[in-house]
């Protein structure tokens, strides 16, 4: 099979269309013809050498989430059949024209969606849905701050606030962006474009802040996450795209009995990757084909491309998911 693999840690450049050996399915496994592979920012760091895979998946083909058609399924398989259109997580090796899975990692796609819309689904609406909905309880009557509002998570986090009926309030670089995560449903947009952040955000709320941070930038962002936290809020940590560290006001932490809350997919046991799995395929699949969320996708590139995704990603010139689509 034919697989985008990293030569070498680089720049886009290094990302190289060749034929690796194609997985078989094991017992309770599935075998998926990819049809699009999701683009997300793991993936630029893994190019460049900054975020190796977990143990046993290979190291030189990229890629976190697909969608496509069960090739095959192994012996003790009883979820799905071959022809059965299906998306999700894998923990590397996503940019690749098959790729195996336990079959309860896999997602039934939505009636309606096409397989080029679905890669670009599971990553960040798995993200955000376990970010905002499992980890820290979002409720109805809240208000939720997203960082980087146009990004995959930023637009999946936005639609999930607004299905739990929870008001949204969300940060870009630039305007354009927040005007179409309006047509999401954020209730306010702000354009970072300095320090002044918070201030907007203290007086979109009139001065009480936000009850949650959905945070995908992390670095110097903490301070002005701290300051817009009303009390008991909770900041949850989804993205580094600013820095790994940042300084730490801990009275605010303790005056205001905040909490913060890290999270990732990828490395979690498989036990954990299923039950999220059949919940979202339980909660969020209904949603979308009922129409109340939706795919939010940038472009498809086909996979021989895939450098000039990598590009476009780390220019931040994608609104929603980039995809890279194979045959």
């Amino acid at each position: 099979m034919k697989a985008v693999t990293i030569r070498e840690p680089g720049d886009p450049s290094v990302l190289v269309l060749r034929e690796v050996e194609r997985p078989e399915p094991g017992r309770r496994e599935i075998l998926v013809r990819v049809r699009s592979s999701g683009v997300n920012r793991a993936d630029v760091l893994q190019r460049r050498g900054l975020y190796p895979p977990p143990p046993g998946v290979a190291r030189d083909i990229p890629g976190l989430e697909f969608a496509g058609v069960v090739e095959s399924v192994g012996p003790d398989v009883t979820l799905w059949k071959t022809g059965d259109r299906v998306m999700g997580l894998v923990g590397g090796g996503g940019y690749a024209e098959f790729v195996v899975v336990h079959e309860r990692e896999a997602v039934r796609v939505p009636d309606g969606m096409s397989l080029e819309e679905a890669g670009g689904v599971p990553e960040v609406f798995a993200t955000a849905y376990d970010a905002l909905i499992r980890q820290l309880n979002l409720q109805t009557s809240e208000t939720v701050l997203i960082h980087a509002v146009g990004s995959g998570v930023g637009t999946a986090g936005v639609q999930i606030t607004r299905a739990a009926g929870a008001r949204t309030l969300g940060t870009s670089r630039t305007a354009a962006k927040v005007e179409r995560a309006r047509e999401l449903g954020l209730d306010v947009g702000i354009v970072v474009s300095d320090a002044t952040w918070p201030d907007a955000v203290l007086k979109a709320t009139e001065g009480r802040g936000v009850d949650v941070v959905l945070d995908l930038v992390g670095g110097r962002y903490l301070t002005g996450n701290l300051t817009v936290l009303a009390p008991r809020g909770r900041q949850i940590v989804v993205g580094l795209t600013a820095g790994r560290t940042a300084e730490l006001d801990h009275s605010q932490l303790l005056s205001k009995r905040l909490t913060l809350v890290g999270t990732s997919l990828r490395t979690r046991p498989i036990e954990e990757k299923i039950a999220l799995a059949r919940e979202l395929e339980a909660r969020l699949v209904p949603r979308f084909e009922a129409g109340r969320l939706r795919p939010v996708l940038d472009r498809a590139i086909p996979a021989a491309e895939a450098a000039a995704a990598h590009a476009r990603m780390e220019a931040d010139e994608n609104f929603g998911k980039i995809v890279l689509v194979w045959g």
